[in-house]
């Protein structure tokens, strides 16, 4: 064991990486280089996906978005200049097996009621019933093009994450608001409604509410499968 001789002339006995012997101490200089070295290419990541568009971000964009999606996503809109002046909401609509063998449609669910009714007057409110579906929404628009098509392997499997959520929701016992049989398929719509200027100002703000409608998607046995298994 390594010591040092203090002011005093006393040897007492060295601590920290020093009271190691060598081969543990060069083990620990290595592990200890090793975390800093990730920690330096992490808030290099960050730092990249939050800048303005670069060269480096053009031509390593999809690096940048693989390490940083979806554990250390950076949202800065309350930083932004023009703040989100809307309520944004997520209503769904199935096609349900019936007794005779045909289906029925269902009217609109709104799935965010729902949660904004779980939310208002709990205290300590869940993250799920916090963020779940809006970071699914946010998650499937960044994943899909203007079209709607999907952008590669992160589309698709943003719209399994959608479609396993309101699963969840809506079909079979414990199902907050049961359609009252098997979901063949379905259809969300994203629902914004601008939230109206103050009383005492004088900008004139329309509030008429803008809707984005979804394709239908079919519901896989995978689907139901792994809602059973999150049950």
């Amino acid at each position: 064991m390594s010591a040092h001789i203090d002011s005093g002339g006393d040897r007492r006995p060295a601590g920290g990486i020093l009271a190691l012997s060598l081969p543990y101490q060069v083990v620990a200089a290595v592990a200890l280089a090793g975390l800093g070295v990730l920690a330096c290419l992490h808030l290099a990541m960050v730092f990249l996906h939050v800048a303005p568009s670069n060269t480096l971000t053009k031509q390593h964009g999809q690096a940048v978005d693989d390490w940083i999606y979806p554990e250390f996503e950076q949202n800065w809109k309350l930083f932004a200049p023009n703040p989100l002046q809307q309520n944004v909401g997520v209503q769904v609509r199935a096609e349900v097996a019936d007794a005779g063998g045909g289906t029925r449609t269902t009217g609109w669910i709104d799935l965010t009621a729902q949660d904004a009714e779980d939310v208002r007057g709990n205290v300590f409110p869940s993250h799920t019933q916090q963020n779940q579906l809006r970071r699914a929404l946010d998650w499937y628009g960044n994943a899909h093009d203007d079209e709607g098509r999907p952008k590669g392997m992160r589309g698709r499997l943003s719209e399994e994450y959608m479609r396993r959520i309101v699963l969840l929701r809506i079909e079979g016992p414990g199902a907050r608001a049961d359609v009252g049989g098997e979901v063949r398929r379905i259809q969300l719509r994203r629902v914004a409604r601008p939230v109206p200027a103050p009383h005492w100002s004088t900008e004139k703000r329309s509030t008429e509410p803008s809707i984005r409608l979804m394709p239908w998607w079919d519901v896989t046995d995978a689907d139901r499968s792994r809602t059973e298994t999150n049950r």
